[in-house]
C-alpha cells in the first residue's frame, strides 16, 4: 500500500485547512498591498517611493538580528514539546527584544558610513523603530505549530484594513513623506496588539511566559546559523536597492523597487503552503522515511509548477502591466520585472528546501549555501549596475537566487538528496508527469 493512502483524514484536512486560511489571506493581501502601494507609488512618483523603499530595504538588511533566527526552531521545538509553551514563548520573546536592541546597535552604526540626508535618516528610524514590537510573533509561532493560524489571520486582516485605509487617506490628505514612513509603525503595533488579544481570548496568558537560561542557550545554539542565514538573505533580496542609491540614485531605486515589488509580491506562496506543511514533514520524517520524502518531493513539483505559471507571462506583458499600474513614469521598470521574475523559480525552491534543511538539522549547510549566494549576488552588483543600470541589478538579484538554492547543492554531497528532488521538479517531463496526476486525482476526488 502506497505511504500516503495511511494518511489520516482528519489530519490531511487540518493541514488542508490551515493553508486554505494562510493562502486566502496572502492573496487578499497580495492584492490590496498591490493596488494600494501602485496608488502611494504614483502620488510619490519614483524619487520619494525610492528614498521610502530605500530605508525600507536598508532596515531590512538588519531585521535578521531582531529574529534571531528563532521562528522555525521555536515552531519545531512546540511541534516536538508543546507541554513547554510557556516556557519557549517566553523565552524566545525576550530574546527577540534583546535582537531588536542588537539591530538598532548596528543600524546606528551603520548610516554613519552612508551619505544619507537627514530626511532620509528619520525614515530609517521611524521604520526600525517599528522592528522592537515584531517580538509579539511568538503568538503567531504557537498558532502555526497548533495548525491554527485562522486566529492570526483574523489579526492580519485588520491590520491590511488599517494600514491600507491609512495610506489612502495620507494620498488623499497630500501628506508628506515621513507620515508613510509612520504607517510601518502603525501595522506593527496592530499586529502586536491582535496577536496580544487573540492570545488571551484563548486562554493563553502572557504573565505565564517564563525565561528559561537552559531554553535561551539551546535556542541560540540552534538558530545561530540561522541568524546568519537570515542577515545573507536580508542583505541579497535587499542590497541591490542600497546599491542602486549609492552608485545611481533615489529615482532609480524608484523605478527598481516599483519591478521589485510586482514580482516578490508572489512569495507568499511558497512560505504560507512550506510553513503550513511543516509539522506535517516533520511528522512524516519521524514515522515513514518513505512518506516524509514522497511529501517533500511533491512540495517541490508544486513549488516549480505555481513559480513558472507565474513567470512566464509576466515576461511577455511586463511593459504591459508596469504602464497599467504605475504609469508612464515607470516604464523604465519594465526590463526589470521581465528579468526579476525569474528569480521566483528558485525563491519558491528554495523557501521548500529550506524545510528539508531544518528537518535534517542541516542548519550550518543552509547558512553557508546563502552566503554563498549573497557573495554572487553583491559581486554581481558591483559588475553590472556602472554597466547596465537598474536592469543590471535585476540579472544579479537572479544569478545570486540561482547560486543559493541550486547551485550550492551540486558542490556538497550531503545536499545530493535535496538536489535530486529540485532537479526531478526542474525537470520538464517529470513535471508535466506531476501536474497530470494532480489533475486526475482532484478529478477523482470530486467523484
Amino acid at each position: 500500500m502506497a505511504p500516503d493512502s495511511n494518511i489520516n483524514a482528519a489530519g490531511f484536512r487540518r493541514y488542508f485547512a490551515n493553508t486554505s486560511w494562510l493562502m486566502g489571506h496572502r492573496v487578499l493581501s497580495m492584492l490590496v498591498t498591490l493596488f494600494v502601494g501602485v496608488y502611494i507609488a504614483r502620488y510619490l512618483g519614483p524619487e520619494q517611493f525610492g528614498l521610502l523603499s530605500y530605508a525600507g530595504s536598508f532596515v531590512a538588511l538588519f531585521t535578521a538580528l531582531a529574529s534571531l533566527g528563532l521562528d522555525s526552531i521555536v515552531i519545531r521545538e512546540l511541534v516536538k514539546d508543546p507541554d513547554r509553551r510557556n516556557e519557549l514563548l517566553g523565552t524566545a520573546f525576550w530574546l527577540k527584544c534583546g535582537g531588536a536592541v542588537l539591530m538598532w546597535g548596528c543600524i546606528i552604526t551603520a548610516v554613519a558610513f552612508t551619505s544619507n540626508d537627514a530626511q532620509t535618516n528619520i525614515l530609517i528610524a521611524i521604520i526600525a523603530f517599528a522592528v522592537i514590537f515584531q517580538a509579539f510573533n511568538v503568538i503567531d509561532y504557537n498558532y502555526q505549530a497548533q495548525v491554527k493560524s485562522k486566529y492570526v489571520v483574523f489579526v492580519q486582516i485588520i491590520q491590511l484594513v488599517v494600514s491600507s485605509a491609512t495610506k489612502i487617506i495620507l494620498v488623499c490628505l497630500s501628506a508628506p513623506l515621513v507620515w508613510f514612513a509612520c504607517v510601518f509603525l502603525l501595522d506593527a503595533l496592530v499586529i502586536a496588539g491582535g496577536l496580544t488579544i487573540v492570545y488571551m481570548c484563548n486562554r493563553g496568558m502572557l504573565c505565564s511566559w517564563e525565561w528559561h537560561w537552559q531554553i535561551a542557550k539551546k535556542l541560540l545554539r540552534d538558530s545561530w546559523p540561522l541568524i546568519l542565514s537570515g542577515i545573507a538573505i536580508s542583505v541579497y533580496l535587499r542590497i541591490g536597492q542600497v546599491m542602486i542609491k549609492e552608485m545611481l540614485d533615489a529615482e532609480q531605486v524608484g523605478l527598481y523597487a516599483a519591478a521589485a515589488r510586482l514580482s516578490e509580491a508572489w512569495y507568499f506562496i511558497p512560505v504560507a503552503i512550506s510553513s503550513s506543511v511543516f509539522p506535517a514533514i516533520i511528522n512524516a520524517k519521524k514515522t515513514n522515511e518513505a512518506l516524509y520524502y514522497q511529501r517533500l518531493q511533491k512540495l517541490y513539483y508544486l513549488m516549480v509548477l505555481i513559480a513558472l505559471t507565474i513567470a512566464l507571462p509576466t515576461t511577455f506583458i511586463a511593459p504591459w502591466v508596469i504602464g497599467l499600474l504605475y504609469g508612464s513614469a515607470y516604464l523604465p521598470s519594465a526590463g526589470v520585472l521581465s528579468i526579476h521574475i525569474w528569480t521566483g523559480v528558485f525563491v519558491f525552491l528554495g523557501i521548500a528546501s529550506g524545510k528539508w534543511f531544518l528537518a535534517e538539522n542541516y542548519i550550518n549547510k543552509n547558512l553557508y549555501r546563502t552566503l554563498f549566494g549573497m557573495v554572487i549576488n553583491i559581486a554581481a552588483n558591483l559588475i553590472l549596475i556602472p554597466v547596465y543600470g537598474i536592469v543590471g541589478a535585476a540579472i544579479a538579484a537572479l544569478l545570486g537566487q540561482l547560486s543559493s538554492d541550486l547551485l550550492y547543492d551540486m558542490v556538497d554531497k550531503q545536499t545530493y538528496p535535496s538536489l535530486k528532488m529540485k532537479l526531478n521538479a526542474l525537470n520538464p517531463i517529470k513535471l508535466l508527469f506531476y501536474s497530470w496526476q494532480s489533475i486526475l486525482s482532484f478529478k477523482k476526488a470530486r467523484l
